[in-house]
């Protein structure tokens, strides 16, 4: 008989603006965190507005999927009042979760969010099952768990937390150098604190060392001529070890990216989607096909792979020593906003032209190959190419299979830059 695993986790996943939340959503997150502009860990992200958060939260229940919002930066005194202000707006909102890692910030969300649950954030360093169980007793829901942490580690604070909290647990996505997340590298090298939202991703810089009293000579450190970089991690990948994740009696699986475009959380969500599916209908399924879901997931940009703190501590063969540049497959053209008669209409984001081979990327799986051929602008005039981003395009495709939320994309696997 076929071995089959009943529970389902949930898939939760990031985004950083309202068309990113649907691209989520429409391919198959069953939750999606977001953050508003205040509060949010990650400040650099576009974020969202009081409106688009309204929309983007009635986009996803009407579709049967949750929000959660990001309020988990470790707040100063003077952050207080407008924290108050804040919460009271999303009291009006009613998103599904708010996730919070300082007890100021907590206290005030439990007095104005009170039908909100409260998620514990990984910035509070949740690592013991004592730990899990004095946020139960303050009312919380959900505590993230820290990302030190071994599977082994989990099942045992699972084991001895009460059945009605929820861990929830990264599952894919960049790695931080720094302890559960709490980075001083940014806020010393240029004032911007990554405790409050602002970090500048030091740990991806180049290093070199130098000797106190040989000032401006720089030791040989590197691997070769573009420097070390001693810092910076390669990305966790865990879509081949789903069954121990569920095992280990994670509820959430979490893919981190906040600041990735909407061709990134595509990939990546309809991806771990099929492979849970293909999980809960039987773990055959799910390992015959480990080889074409590590296939698609590097698609996406993305750093080389490791499986982190779960099953040891990370060694030397985690960090990337010669480069910080992303490995890139695909580049991102735009989402379809809409059809009219034979057109397709996007915003677009990286160059194309008239004549080019690209791929329609739809959330039930299939990639379609189709050639362009015309673009107009919203004008109606014709154009031989789509050099500036963001322009409203009209394309028309052929074959013309397009529908609202797919995505184009064009193979590139020569250049490794990040997508605008």
């Amino acid at each position: 008989m076929t071995e089959k695993i009943n529970k389902r986790p949930e898939l939760l996943v990031p985004a950083n603006s309202l068309e990113v939340l649907k691209t989520a959503v429409i391919f198959g997150a069953d939750a999606v965190y977001i953050g508003g502009e205040a509060f949010s860990l990650r400040a650099k992200a576009k974020n969202f507005s009081y409106d688009d958060m309204r929309e983007g939260i009635a986009f996803a229940h009407e579709h049967g999927a949750k929000v959660h919002v990001t309020a988990n930066i470790l707040a100063h005194n003077e952050d207080l009042d407008e924290a108050v202000s804040y919460f009271k707006e999303l009291e009006t909102l009613k998103p599904d979760a708010l996730i919070i890692a300082d007890p100021g910030m907590f206290t005030l969300a439990k007095k104005y969010c009170k039908d909100i649950d409260i998620h514990i954030s990984t910035q509070a360093n949740n690592t013991n099952y004592l730990t899990y169980e004095f946020w139960y007793k303050q009312g919380a829901a959900r505590v993230v768990a820290a990302r030190e942490l071994s599977l082994k580690e989990i099942r045992e604070i699972k084991d001895h937390i009460p059945d009605d909290l929820e861990i929830e647990c990264f599952i894919h996505g960049a790695m931080c150098i720094s302890y559960s997340g709490r980075c001083l590298l940014s806020n010393y090298f240029t004032g911007r604190d990554a405790n409050h939202g602002e970090c500048t991703h030091p740990c991806r810089w180049n290093y070199a060392v130098m000797e106190e009293k040989r000032p401006g000579e720089y030791l040989p450190v590197y691997e070769n001529e573009r420097g070390t970089y001693i810092f910076n991690s390669k990305d966790l990948c865990m879509i081949e070890h789903i069954p121990d994740m569920i095992e280990a009696g994670i509820d959430s699986f979490k893919i981190e990216g906040r600041m990735k475009t909407a061709l990134y959380v595509a990939t990546v969500t309809r991806t771990y989607r099929r492979a849970i599916d293909d999980l809960l209908l039987s773990v055959d399924i799910y390992e015959n096909n480990k080889e074409s879901y590590m296939r698609e997931i590097s698609k996406c940009t993305y750093r080389q792979f490791t499986t982190g703190f779960y099953y040891s501590k990370p060694s030397e063969e985690t960090q990337i020593y010669d480069n910080n540049t992303y490995i890139r497959e695909y580049i991102y053209l735009g989402m379809v906003y809409s059809t009219e008669e034979d057109r397709v209409i996007i915003e677009q984001r990286n160059k194309f032209c008239r004549g080019d081979i690209i791929e329609v990327m739809k959330p039930d799986g299939s990639d379609i190959s189709v050639k362009v051929e015309s673009i107009r602008d919203k004008d109606g005039v014709e154009m031989e190419s789509a050099p500036h981003s963001r322009q409203e395009l009209h394309v028309k495709l052929e074959p013309a299979v397009c529908d609202v939320y797919d995505i184009l994309r064009v193979k590139e696997p020569d250049r490794n830059e990040e997508p605008i």
